[in-house]
C-alpha cells in the first residue's frame, strides 16, 4: 500500500471514529503533501512523501517549543499529539550506532580527512538518512568525527 492511500485511509479511519484531533492532524499532513503537488505540478512519489512529512515534523515540533515556552500547553497538548500522528507516517529513526556506521563509511567512500570535506560527506549521507535522522544532529555528529580524524591524522 502506497503512504497516500494509507494517509488517505487512516483519515476515513479518523473520521469514522469521531477522533477530531487525529483527523485534524492528518489532514494537516495531506495539505502539505497536496501543497508540494500543486507547486511541482506532479504526484508524490512514497520516498517524496517522507520528505514532505519530514518537515511538517519539524514544524510541529518547532511549534511545540514556541508553545510550551510561551506557556500554552493546550496548544501544545494539541501539537504532541500530532507529532506522534506524524511519526507513524515516518521510516524509523536511525540509532546513534546505525548514524555513526553511515558517517564512517560516508567518510571512507568519500574520502574526506578534514572538516573541509564536509560538504561532500553530507552530500553522500542525505539521501540515506532522509527522514530517519535530524540534519541537524547529523551535521554535528560528521563535524566531531571529522574533527577527530584530523587532529589524530
Amino acid at each position: 500500500m502506497s503512504l497516500r492511500n494509507r494517509l488517505d485511509d487512516e483519515i476515513k479511519a479518523a473520521m469514522r471514529s469521531g477522533d477530531a484531533m487525529r483527523r485534524d492532524a492528518l489532514r494537516m499532513i495531506l495539505a502539505a503533501v497536496q501543497r508540494v503537488e500543486k507547486e511541482g505540478k506532479h504526484t508524490l512519489s512514497d520516498e517524496e512523501m517522507v520528505s514532505v512529512i519530514a518537515r511538517e515534523l519539524k514544524v510541529r515540533t518547532e511549534s511545540l517549543e514556541a508553545f510550551t515556552a510561551g506557556g500554552r500547553s493546550d496548544l501544545a497538548a494539541r501539537e504532541t499529539h500530532a507529532i506522534s500522528v506524524v511519526n507513524e507516517f515516518l521510516p524509523q529513526p536511525l540509532s546513534e550506532p546505525e548514524l555513526r556506521s553511515l558517517v564512517d563509511q560516508a567518510i571512507t567512500e568519500t574520502g574526506a580527512a578534514s572538516p573541509r570535506d564536509m560538504g561532500k560527506v553530507m552530500g553522500w549521507l542525505s539521501p540515506r538518512t532522509r527522514g530517519r535522522a535530524d540534519g541537524k544532529a547529523l551535521s554535528q555528529l560528521v563535524t566531531q568525527v571529522l574533527a577527530a580524524r584530523a587532529a589524530g591524522a
